[in-house]
């Protein structure tokens, strides 16, 4: 054989050892490009407007222990901020197994919800008023990574969302070329998965004559909400299928579950847990049957923050114990621990100066309207420590809310494959190996 034909034959070789794919630790084919660096990801907007005052820097004690180290002597039981929680989850602060980056920023646009949520989602400031009632102009994080995602399936993509608000839009946007081919599904569960809303939908009644057209109106309201809030659109999604009969078989399971009593009731907080920790608990339903490679969840209690800054603080301390639930049921299931990463940021802060409202325990509400400490936001990253730079904290100016949808495709390897100018954002390398 002549020189150059063994030198072609051996180029071409290693071409080949390069383009084989192989199996990742879940037992999926990946390109060894090494373009992902994880399997999972689990992003939860710590959301309904969360202070960096009360949250990282603790000037009401540690009410987030469960997340974040103490820096102001631990939790210090106050006049009202003293609910008892159950014991901690996890034996350790999620600092610890990850980077917690104290201040980013939500820079542009009005600080509300369903803006903080699409920044989030879409990795775009918006600086106009949204449409309520319409999905995001830009694609959202579902969209990017169902259409860039070699194989990607629609269970691999989920969006659990409160009830509070118009969230189940976000699951995809209008944008040309992308839509609900490539959304996530959706589960609304804290507006209708409940004994209640079983009885209600799968349990006609008779009603005298006079009733009827009442009966009527509510079932027709109820089936609406039902089909377009609890469950979104499983036929426009993408499902194959046998995906749309196991979704449903799904869902149904899910009521089955609320009616026999929900394993939230063991908690330890008996029967008074709230919309968070409903959303946590279907999240975690979702994460452990389908093992899906991308999931949000949001959480909106703390809102309440409007006239209740007392209630907020507690609010905050039952959220913390949430996502430690969270991080350790994704610890221990299989296919999961040790393959996910979990991103924990509010979707924007709340105002330096109170509102007039003042609480039973004589301490004043805040609202959020653009003031500067209104875009102040923690982000904490948790995950593998091949992955994600463990008991690591970033004191100074860090990031952006756009940033975490870049770092997200980065993490899962479709970063590149989205088109150029659709997402403003960075990736957060600081906190990525």
């Amino acid at each position: 054989m002549e020189r150059r034909d063994f030198i072609k034959k051996i180029g071409l070789a290693t071409g080949a050892a390069f383009a084989m794919p192989y199996i990742l630790p879940s037992g999926r084919l990946f390109a060894s490009t090494g373009a992902r660096k994880v399997n999972h990801v689990v992003f939860c907007l710590f959301a309904g407007g969360v202070r960096n005052m009360e949250s990282v820097h603790q000037n009401q004690s540690n009410l987030m222990h469960n997340l974040f180290k103490d820096v102001s002597g631990g939790f210090s039981a106050q006049s009202g901020i003293n609910e008892v929680l159950p014991a901690s989850p996890i034996n350790y602060r999620l600092q610890d197994v990850g980077t917690l980056i104290k201040e980013m920023r939500f820079k542009e646009g009005p600080t509300g919800h369903f803006n903080g949520h699409v920044t989030a989602l879409t990795g775009r400031y918006n600086d106009t008023t949204l449409n309520l009632r319409a999905n995001p102009p830009y694609p959202t994080l579902f969209e990017y990574y169902r259409k860039h995602q070699q194989d990607a399936k629609s269970t691999d993509a989920w969006w659990i969302s409160d009830s509070l608000g118009p969230y189940p839009l976000l699951n995809y946007s209008s944008y040309p070329g992308y839509g609900a081919l490539y959304g996530a599904n959706h589960i609304q569960a804290t507006g209708m998965i409940s004994a209640n809303g079983y009885n209600a939908i799968g349990n006609p009644k008779n009603f005298p004559t006079d009733q009827e057209k009442i009966a009527a109106d509510l079932k027709k309201f109820c089936d609406g909400n039902f089909s377009s809030s609890a469950f979104t659109g499983i036929e426009n999604l993408g499902n194959t299928e046998e995906e749309r009969i196991e979704l449903k078989k799904f869902i149904d399971e899910l009521f089955q579950d609320a009616i026999q009593g929900a394993e939230y009731n063991n908690w330890g907080f008996g029967y008074d847990v709230n919309n968070d920790l409903r959303n946590i608990y279907y999240a975690e339903k979702v994460l452990t049957r389908f093992k899906p490679e991308l999931l949000v969840l949001n959480m909106q209690n703390v809102d309440i923050c409007h006239s209740d800054f007392t209630q907020y603080c507690n609010l905050l301390r039952r959220a913390d114990w949430g996502v430690a639930h969270l991080w350790n049921t994704i610890q221990n299931t299989p296919g999961l621990a040790n393959e996910t990463v979990l991103i924990v940021a509010p979707e924007h802060g709340r105002n330096l100066q109170p509102n007039t409202l003042v609480d039973a325990y004589g301490r004043k509400a805040l609202d959020h309207t653009n003031d500067n400490t209104s875009r102040e936001v923690f982000c904490l990253i948790c995950g593998p420590d091949n992955v994600v730079h463990h008991n690591q904290t970033i004191d100074q100016l860090y990031g952006e809310t756009i940033d975490i949808l870049p770092t997200i495709a980065d993490l899962l390897g479709f970063k590149n494959s989205i088109p150029g100018g659709l997402v403003k954002g960075k990736v957060l390398s600081d906190a990525i190996k």
